[in-house]
């Protein structure tokens, strides 16, 4: 039987990271299942989801956290197994409009009040294509409930601010 190690790490950035974290998996039979990392501000953050043997996956967090002799930081919590879907599907999110303080934590306060977890999330700056003026944009990946209308999730979202435009739509994923 397997389980999942979900590991972040962060640290500056440098070649071989990746590299480090792969050798550490491999030497416990582990898979790489997923992951997502980034370089910011020149430090390298990432997240991974692993499956490992259960008899192995101690020995394995163990060998992790070995990294941070090496300046990494290591954050490990071990799942036995991926929720279920229920009564929820995924859809994609694209939220752009005009810079400004708080707009992630009006949507995530948006999402939230109405049972929608954030599965992925993506933000940058952009530059408005006429005016040249800070855009924000968010791409995401959504857990909805059934029972929420798309119409409805998209009104609130609109409703935030009459400048954003959003894009809700349905996204089908295996193994979700």
């Amino acid at each position: 039987m397997n389980v999942s190690l979900v590991i972040t790490v962060i640290g500056a950035d440098r070649p071989g990271i990746v590299r480090m974290l792969a050798d550490r998996g491999r030497a416990f039979d582990a898979n790489w299942a997923e992951s997502r990392m980034a370089s910011l501000a020149g430090q390298f953050a990432g997240i991974v989801r692993w499956e490992v043997p259960a008899d192995k996956a101690e020995s394995m967090a163990t060998a992790l956290r070995e990294l941070e002799a090496s300046g990494l930081r290591i954050v490990i919590a071990q799942v036995p197994s991926k929720r279920s879907a229920g009564d929820r599907r995924l859809m994609n999110l694209e939220l752009v409009g005009h810079d400004r303080p708080g707009i992630v934590q009006e949507v995530s306060r948006a999402l939230l009040d109405r049972d929608v977890s954030i599965e992925e999330l993506e933000t940058e700056f952009t530059s408005g294509a006429s005016s040249g003026e800070h855009m924000f944009k968010a791409i995401a990946l959504l857990s909805v409930p059934h029972a929420l209308p798309v119409d409805a999730l998209r009104t609130a979202l609109e409703g935030l601010a009459n400048e954003f435009m959003v894009d809700l739509s349905a996204h089908e994923e295996a193994g979700r």
